[in-house]
């Protein structure tokens, strides 16, 4: 790897964390009825570039976060696509919504695997992803996010106004 692992690292998580702050401003805009052009560019740059940096960490095998960053990958270029390819017309919008909340949530659902995994505290209560901490943080997460979607697509469905770029 031609640059230091812990730079690399680094990087990852801070365009995660970036992918995860503006992918909630983007839903939040959704749930309020409102398009944010840019924060959806920034949304999808840094989400796929997240998604594209979790395969460049050395590996032997397959490993989970490969199959979600692979998953991630497919519901992204949906998203992608919808965004500009078809502009978000007619009934791309709502795919578009679900798309990106769907991939904002396959962001959370690593990070927080990462912290269950990393944060010694967090380590002892679920040790790895077979333990009940695990699936009960995770399940939460997961409803959350389904109340979160329903938000936005109800609200990007009831007139969504568009903030300029």
């Amino acid at each position: 790897m031609p640059i230091d692992l812990k730079v690399y690292t680094l990087v990852h998580v801070v365009l995660s964390l970036f992918g995860i702050f503006s992918g909630l401003v983007v839903a939040g805009g959704f749930v309020s009825g409102t398009k944010l052009p840019r924060w959806i560019d920034f949304f999808l740059v840094t989400t796929l570039l997240t998604n594209l940096t979790g395969f460049g960490f050395p590996f032997v095998t397959i490993l989970p976060s490969h199959i979600v960053g692979g998953l991630s990958l497919i519901v992204l270029a949906g998203a992608i696509a919808a965004a500009y390819w078809k502009r978000l017309e007619s009934r791309w919008l709502p795919a578009f919504v679900v798309l990106s909340i769907v991939a904002l949530y396959l962001n959370v659902f690593v990070l927080l695997a990462q912290l269950l995994q990393k944060i010694p505290a967090l380590a002892i209560l679920a040790p790895d992803p077979a333990a009940p901490a695990f699936g009960a943080t995770q399940g939460v997460v997961l409803l959350l996010f389904v109340l979160l979607g329903w938000g936005a697509v109800k609200g990007s469905a009831h007139g969504t106004s568009q903030r300029p770029r």
